[in-house]
């Protein structure tokens, strides 16, 4: 084992990070394609008002769950800092940066998704706005929230890119994990700046998501049930 590697990270610790992913993963999915999928009507600001309106409940708990994510995400990005800090202790500030800010970019973020909900349940907001004229501003507070993840998938790409070649290098994690992440990572950038430079194309990047879930998943429940070599 080379110098830069002599330290183990904790089991402790690898598992927690293990955790924090499965709940990242869990929480990001299940308010994406759970609540939001079936509540944004892309195209149609009145039918979304309504499922808004109708199932108010159900879309502030969308808030909940990437309020969840956000905070396992500051988390685990402090995490993944200790776990690999062994290897390249600058570039796994980097990485630790490139997550928080991604965080940071995706807090900030919510509260598009919860203007939608004040401009529908206000009724302040009723007395100086037509009808439609909410519906439509409650449609481009979501439309800026979807555009709000991609531009955060950014940094969040830059940092799994990053993570991936610590990964490799790392005697105590199997490196095919960072080949996985380092996959993650392209499909996240090419999809993000795809949405904004080319976003008549950006639905035949969707297909390709398959591969960070499937990397990260993989990863994440390394994590919980090895955590890292050497314990």
């Amino acid at each position: 084992m080379s110098a830069n590697h002599a330290i183990i990270p904790s089991l402790g610790q690898a598992r927690l990070a293990g955790f924090l992913y499965l709940v990242i993963i869990v929480c990001g999915i299940g308010s994406e394609v759970f609540i939001r999928s079936g509540l944004i009507v892309d195209g149609d600001a009145a039918a979304t008002a309504a499922n808004i309106l109708e199932s108010d409940g159900l879309f502030r708990l969308g808030f909940v769950a990437d309020a969840i994510m956000l905070l396992s995400d500051v988390a685990i990005a402090v995490l993944f800092y200790v776990l690999l800090k062994p290897v390249n202790q600058t570039l796994a500030l980097m990485a630790a940066a490139f997550r928080l800010t991604q965080a940071s970019i995706l807090g900030f973020n919510l509260l598009n998704y919860y203007a939608a909900a004040l401009l529908m349940n206000g009724t302040v907001y009723l007395n100086g706005l037509e009808l439609n004229q909410l519906q439509v501003l409650a449609s481009l507070f979501l439309d800026l929230h979807s555009h709000g993840y991609d531009l955060g998938l950014i940094f969040f790409g830059l940092s799994n890119l990053i993570l991936g070649y610590l990964l490799i290098r790392a005697d105590y994690f199997p490196s095919f994990f960072g080949y996985g992440l380092i996959a993650a990572a392209l499909v996240y950038l090419a999809g993000s700046f795809t949405r904004f430079v080319f976003p008549d194309y950006a639905g035949l990047m969707e297909p390709l998501y398959l591969i960070p879930l499937l990397a990260e998943l993989a990863f994440a429940l390394y994590l919980l049930v090895k955590g890292v070599r050497g314990h």
